[in-house]
């Protein structure tokens, strides 16, 4: 297919060329080209996806009121208390305010909604007219934390400043001033942070679930079901598992240079990957050998219960062919292993926040022929799937529509799934939906597949 000049580079077809992978990597970590309609979100949905889910806090959009609407109850992520975090609070900006200055609006927003719900801290969100117009967010939620005795936390996300995966750094730095403020008196030497699990349908009581059951303690996951209080005495844990990357990668390099705890890059999706995250931590506490015993046995278990149904799912599938474009390179790769295991392959697969070293990785990983590709559009994810003739596209909600109108089934393996994935059991739950979605009859009335079926003299007619 043609591609856009300044996209090229930003594409590879695995095995296509040799020499090429290593004699010319993906480029990546690059704003979107022009008129390019980018599948990516902007900074302030970045941030944002990252902090909604800390349950007992407050999040306030700075902003109009479009911006709050676009973000509201983004993530599927569930708590285990407050709802708090389900409130999709705005200053909602207007012409007057863009003309002298939102300051003073925001102030008595944040007086009254924290006088009315008495979070334990909130979070304020700078949008893009924010950035244009100059308010001082930073001063106002001085000013707030003076008076009312809690942390009110500007997040520098003005939409227009970069891509998506700004948006995650601005997110761990607002998130990071409230680590190191709590006491870590009651934290136990087996002890790790979650770092980047969202609690997407649950997915984090089952992860944490798995961890208790080996003897280590989670002191705070962030930001799935989080709490301010845990968030505040993280810096006692012994280890970070960052579990996606792109979101939470540049906090954990934070709380090791400043608190010395060392971080570890896991996945908690497909059996192989989330074997080596229970494994990977029971590793680190060398000093009680019960931990690993307790992991392995845990594995064992697990995956003997569940086998005897994915033989069953992969007799159905084997031979079959998907798509994955998701957000962090990282999941894509559990994603590709999980396939595997069901005898489907890989034709295309990309990402919006992957690095250098993710697509190296995914080539490796990858059948030859496979198209790997970085910050893609809808134009392309289409004639990609077409011409792979693909039978599944796994995505988000923005994925989803180009699915459908190719009549493909459609996995959500992003924010607004109601299912867990993650785990033993998710991974169950994975090769269900992949199963009956595939093998849904629906199919067979798609435009495309009816071209086959039909011969070449009656084609218009069929479609």
């Amino acid at each position: 297919m043609e591609i856009l000049p300044d996209r090229q580079k930003q594409v590879r077809q695995t095995g296509a060329n040799p020499g090429q992978d290593s004699a010319a990597p993906i480029a990546c970590d690059k704003h979107s080209a022009a008129g390019s309609v980018s599948q990516r979100a902007c900074v302030f949905c970045g941030s944002r996806v990252v902090l909604y889910p800390i349950a007992d806090a407050l999040h306030l959009v700075h902003g109009p009121i479009g911006c709050a609407a676009y973000t509201w109850d983004i993530r599927g992520a569930l708590s285990s208390g407050p709802q708090l975090h389900r409130n999709s609070f705005s200053t909602d900006l207007r012409e007057m305010d863009v003309i002298y200055g939102g300051e003073k609006k925001l102030y008595h927003a944040l007086i009254e909604l924290i006088d009315a719900h008495q979070p334990e801290a909130a979070f304020v969100y700078s949008t893009c007219i924010v950035g244009v117009i100059g308010d001082d967010v930073a001063a106002v939620c001085k000013k707030v934390t003076a008076e009312k005795g809690i942390p009110v936390l500007p997040v520098a996300s003005e939409g227009f400043k970069g891509t998506k995966k700004d948006g995650y750094r601005a997110a761990c730095e607002a998130v990071y001033r409230l680590v190191g403020t709590g006491s870590t008196e009651d934290v136990g030497p087996h002890s790790i942070n979650i770092l980047g699990d969202f609690n997407l349908a649950g997915e984090t009581w089952i992860i944490r679930d798995y961890y208790k059951r080996m003897g280590i303690d989670v002191v705070a996951c962030i930001t799935g079901d989080a709490r301010i209080a845990d968030i505040r005495r993280a810096h006692g844990a012994k280890l970070n598992l960052v579990q996606c990357s792109g979101s939470m990668t540049a906090l954990g390099k934070k709380m090791e240079a400043d608190y010395g705890i060392p971080q570890k890059r896991v996945s908690y999706f497909g059996i192989e990957d989330m074997a080596a995250a229970l494994y990977e931590a029971a590793r680190f506490f060398p000093d009680d050998p019960t931990i690993l015993e307790r992991a392995e046995d845990l594995v064992r278990e697990e995956v003997e219960a569940i086998t005897p149904q994915l033989r069953e799912y992969r007799r159905r599938l084997e031979g079959r062919k998907a798509a994955i474009y998701v957000g962090g390179a990282f999941k894509a790769f559990s994603l590709v292993r999980a396939l595997k295991l069901l005898g489907m392959q890989t034709a295309v697969v990309g990402s919006q926040t992957g690095g250098p070293e993710d697509y190296v990785k995914l080539q490796e990983i990858c059948d030859p022929g496979t198209i790997v590709v970085d910050d893609s559009n809808p134009l392309e994810l289409a004639q990609f799937c077409l011409e792979a003739d693909v039978d599944l596209f796994i995505g988000g909600v923005k994925e989803r529509p180009i699915a459908y109108k190719l009549g493909i089934a459609f996995c959500d393996h992003n924010h607004e799934r109601k299912e867990p994935l993650a785990g033993f059991v998710g991974m169950l739950n994975f090769a269900r939906e992949v199963c009956n979605s595939v093998n849904s009859p629906v199919w067979q009335f798609a435009p495309r597949k009816r071209r086959k079926a039909v011969p070449a003299q009656h084609q218009e007619i069929a479609v």
